[in-house]
This record gives structure tokens, C-alpha cells and sequence, in this order.
């Protein structure tokens, strides 16, 4: 571990803080894929075409307070890239602001107190400065980094254990880089485990849940079986990863990436590249990938660019819908047109702004966005544009959204990274119904359809302690718990039924505790190292309305 003072650049330039505090990861024990740079024609250099010098003790500094988050050579880690290519959204005079002052929502300190001006500077000249060449990552090296640990032939055909497959929990644990799996029906923990280094973007089941798949910043997928509790197969998919998803067939995980600018497409079953797509506009411009889901009605994967204000819609059926993502003049099957259908075609709607991150309408039929800047918008999927513009305060986190049944009409509500509230919209006329005043910006929100009650965390702030409990039917705060005061509370999990709710005491010394969903009593209490993100196998499977999918 170290300290927070150790982190200055930590989530620099991140849409909302990272998943997991610093420290040293040597992985699986087996030895990782080198990052090949391309040479000639694919070396990547500033616009003059050579390479330029940087700043002198500008790497001194950046070794000093950043490479820690962001990598040695500026690749990422805990946090993004820092190069010119990943930082289109930045202008350089802003970003010496940044490190001086930081910004909502992350957890680095400011550091004009810590830092002279000119050592600022001399930073910030030296992100902007281009690497003389650029990693590639593609099919040759996915392939080249894949492991499989235990062949699919050797697995368990029952599970080893007698907890309920459905009511099974994933706990993430930042503080040590570990993963408990917890028996949902005795709330015993049954299997601990290490894992990859700064875990992102929640784990991902395989539809029937027996798989889980955990993405790493640094881009690595490790697959792990619930029945026989290990890991199977690890396969590098990038460099600077943000999250991923898989198709509702099961057949494909697809994973978001900061560096390079691509989508990773695997095969589930032994993590073999099926195809990498490369992220950028008609003219040839890159973008990093905000975040991918799966659109399950739609049998399609959604993502949304970080550096383009594009929504991009990935088919993954086989054979596709016929003109998918494509002009055809005449659909008849004797015309001759779309005769050959290419794999996995793409839909690039356009948007009025960039999107940091979304969620989706009970249906999918509908994205609701917003932007670190603030405010949000309503794309619908299906006319492929944005109909709607919606008014919300600060930051909110649409990410962590949740929907319900309001006077038979359906809401949706987020928390807020900057505000001290939460936003209640109704979903048929976008219009905001409530805004309930919390006791600081929030990060987590989450309640279950057999609940009356959601739950907020206040996760920034001097009241980190406080989680609130909302009344779902008279849209009002009832309750404000504090579980343990002074350390941090944050994000809820329901179990399979509804009947429980367990909250993470997010420090090195914490605990997951386990609520009674109708009485808010405390049942019990579960240390563990600074547990995070908590995931039911059924509330993730089902896509419950209550959880972020």
C-alpha cells in the first residue's frame, strides 16, 4: 500500500475515481507478453514527425508522483494513459489547474502546495509530449499473452461447494487486490483468492453464472469458475482498459479500451481474440472508449466514445440483421445486396455531446448519458439520435443509475459526483419529478424490485459515513444510516430475493455488513479489506432494475 500523498496524478483525467489503491502486482506468476512498438509507417510521433525532447526533469517528477497510477512510461495502471493521444478532451492550459487544484470526483489531492508552478508546468508539458512510438496491441498479442490455467475438461461438472449458484455474491477487496466469494443464503464467505491488479468496471457473469470475468486496468480479462472457485484462463486485451461486457449468448466478451484506441472482442470459452475493432470517426480520428454494455434485446453491444461525441451499436449475431450498420438499396434476398454479411457491424449514431457514461431503459430501446461537464441526454436507439436533453445539476453518475414503478409510470434516478442530491426523472416526458437534498455527492445507488427502499451513499465529503435510505413510494429520504462513524460507506448489493442488503465499509480495516431490506437492522457484520464493488450472480444475470448491468 501507499499512502495517498503518494498519488498526485492518481485518476487524472478519469470520468470518476478508480476502483482500487496502489500497489505492486506480479499477476498470475507467469511471465507478461512484452508491448511490441510498431516500426516505420506505424510509429506513432508528433506532428513535426520527430520525436521531441522533454522537458528537463519533467521524467524525474512524473517517476516521482505519477508513474506509480499511470506506468513507468506513461501507459497507464491504476489510472489512464497520459499522452497526447489520450487527452484530446484537455486543453494543456487546464491542465496545469488540474494538478494544481484536482477536480470533482477523484481521489487525488491538489497539489499546488506540493508542487512549484514550473514543476507544474514542466508536468504538464511532459503528458503532452509524444512517445517516440506507441505500443501496439492487437490479435498477435492477445493471442500471444493468453493462459489457460485449467482446460475446460478438467472443470467440475457440479459445484464443489453447497451455496445457491443464484445467490452467490462476488465481493471485490481493493485494499490487498483479492476477491471473496460469499455464500448469499448464510452470508459466509466460502472461497478468498488474489487477483489482477486494479480491478475496473465490476465483473462480468456469463448468462447462466457459472463464469465470472474480471477486467483489469491494465487490460487483463481473468476467467473465473463459481463451481469448481478458481481461475481458468487470463489473456491480455489492451494496454489501458476501462470495463467490458458479454453477449447475452454468452458467446463473446468485448472490452472498452483507453490504450489503444480499440474494442477487443474474445471468445468466452478460452479467451481467444475473435477481432479488434479500431475506435475512430469517418475522418480518421481516434477516441478512447467511455464504456461498452450489452443491449440484450438487441442482441448488440453498446459502447460510447470518450473523444468523439459518437454511440456506437455492435452486432453480435451470426448472421447479422440484414443492412446493419450499412445503406442497402434493396433487401431482397436475390438482389445481391449485403449477400456476404460482414461479423459484427457497427451503428455509429451521433450525439449531441460526448457521453462519460450511461445506462439503459428497462427495454434498451433507450440510452440516458451525461458527460463530466453535466447535464444528460436521451438517445433513443432504435431512430439512432438523441430526443431529448435533460437538466441535471453537477455530475451526475448515470452509471449507477436505477429505475422503478412510480404511480405507474416508470422513474429513474441517479446520484450526483459534485451536487449533494439525487434527481428523480420521469422516463415518459424527461422531466425531473424531485431532487432530494443529500448530505454530499454520492457515487453508488441501489434498491431491488421486492424493496420499498433505495439506498444512496454520500461517498465525498466529511459526511462519508452517512447512507441514506430512500422511501421509493413517497420520494423522500427516511432514514440516514451510519454504520461506522468516520470511514467511508459506499455501494449496496441486494441478494437474490431482496431480503438483504449489504454495504461496504470502504477502508484497509473494513467490513461488508449485512442489513435486514425491511427493518434496516444491522444482522451482521463481515471484515474484510477494504471491500468495494459487491455483485449477486441472479440481480446481474436477470438485469434487476435495482443494479447497474
Amino acid at each position: 500500500m501507499y499512502p495517498l500523498k503518494y498519488l498526485p496524478l492518481a485518476f487524472l483525467l478519469t470520468a470518476f475515481p478508480g476502483w482500487c489503491d496502489v500497489a505492486v502486482d506480479k499477476g498470475a506468476g507467469k511471465e507478461q507478453p512484452a508491448l511490441v512498438m510498431p516500426k516505420g509507417e506505424n510509429a506513432v510521433v508528433p506532428g513535426d514527425g520527430q520525436p521531441k525532447k522533454s522537458p528537463p526533469g519533467a521524467a524525474d517528477l512524473f517517476l516521482q508522483h505519477c508513474a506509480e497510477c499511470h506506468g513507468k512510461e506513461r501507459l497507464g495502471g491504476m489510472g489512464p494513459a497520459l499522452l497526447p493521444e489520450n487527452l484530446g478532451r484537455l486543453r494543456k492550459t487546464d491542465a496545469a489547474d488540474v494538478i494544481a487544484n484536482s477536480r470533482p470526483a477523484v481521489q487525488m489531492p491538489k497539489f499546488a502546495d506540493k508542487l512549484a508552478p514550473e514543476q507544474i508546468q514542466s508536468l504538464v508539458d511532459y503528458i503532452f509530449t509524444a512517445l517516440p512510438e506507441v505500443p501496439r496491441w492487437g490479435m498477435e498479442e492477445i493471442a500471444a499473452s493468453r493462459q489457460i490455467l485449467v482446460p475446460p475438461e478438467k472443470l467440475h461438472a457440479k459445484p464443489v461447494h453447497s451455496a445457491d449458484p443464484m445467490n452467490m455474491f462476488v465481493v471485490v477487496e481493493l485494499g490487498d487486490h483479492h476477491a471473496t466469494i460469499l455464500d448469499g443464503d448464510k452470508f459466509e464467505p466460502i472461497h478468498r483468492f488474489k487477483t489482477r491488479f486494479a480491478l475496473h468496471g465490476g465483473p462480468k457473469y456469463s448468462p447462466d453464472g457459472r463464469f465470472v470475468y474480471f477486467t483489469s486496468r491494465d487490460g487483463w480479462i481473468s476467467k473465473f469458475d463459481m463451481y469448481s472457485l478458481q481461475l481458468v484462463a487470463e489473456a491480455r486485451a489492451g494496454i489501458n482498459a476501462r470495463n467490458s461486457a458479454i453477449s447475452d449468448d454468452g458467446r463473446y466478451l468485448i472490452v472498452a479500451n483507453y490504450l489503444p484506441h480499440t474494442l477487443a472482442l474474445l471468445n468466452t470459452e478460452d479467451l481467444s481474440p475473435v477481432k479488434v475493432i479500431d475506435v475512430k470517426n469517418e475522418a480518421g480520428v481516434g477516441s478512447r472508449v467511455s464504456a461498452v454494455y450489452t443491449a440484450d434485446p438487441r442482441h448488440s453491444f453498446v459502447a460510447a466514445l470518450k473523444d468523439l461525441p459518437e454511440v456506437w451499436e455492435i452486432n453480435y449475431q451470426n448472421p447479422p440483421p440484414d443492412g446493419f450498420g450499412e445503406w442497402m438499396h434493396d433487401y431482397r434476398a436475390d438482389s445481391g445486396e449485403g449477400a456476404t454479411p460482414k461479423r459484427f457491424p457497427i451503428r455509429k449514431i451521433q450525439v449531441s455531446d460526448y457521453l462519460d457514461d450511461f445506462f439503459f431503459s428497462q427495454d434498451y430501446s433507450t440510452l440516458i448519458g451525461s458527460s463530466r461537464k453535466g447535464g444528460g441526454q436521451v438517445v433513443d436507439l432504435d431512430l439512432g439520435r438523441t430526443t431529448h436533453k435533460l437538466k441535471l445539476p453537477g455530475m451526475p453518475h448515470l452509471g449507477s443509475g436505477i429505475t422503478w414503478t412510480y404511480k405507474g409510470r416508470r422513474v429513474m434516478a441517479t446520484p450526483n459526483l459534485k451536487e449533494s442530491t439525487v434527481t428523480i426523472i420521469d422516463m415518459e416526458n424527461w422531466k425531473v419529478i424531485k431532487q432530494l437534498k443529500t448530505l454530499g455527492p454520492g457515487f453508488f445507488m441501489r434498491s431491488h424490485e421486492n424493496s420499498p427502499y433505495a439506498w444512496v451513499d454520500v461517498f465525498f465529503g466529511p459526511n462519508k459515513d452517512a447512507v441514506h435510505i430512500i422511501d421509493k413510494e413517497k420520494l423522500k429520504i427516511v432514514k440516514t444510516l451510519r454504520p461506522e462513524p468516520g470511514k467511508t460507506a459506499a455501494h449496496v448489493e441486494f441478494d437474490k430475493d431482496g431480503g438483504h442488503a449489504l454495504l461496504s465499509i470502504w477502508e484497509l480495516d473494513g467490513a461488508v455488513i449485512v442489513y435486514d431490506a425491511k427493518t434496516l437492522e444491522e444482522v451482521k457484520r463481515l471484515p474484510m479489506v477494504k471491500p468495494s464493488g459487491k455483485y449477486n450472480v441472479h440481480n446481474k444475470i436477470t438485469r434487476s432494475e435495482g443494479t447497474s448491468h
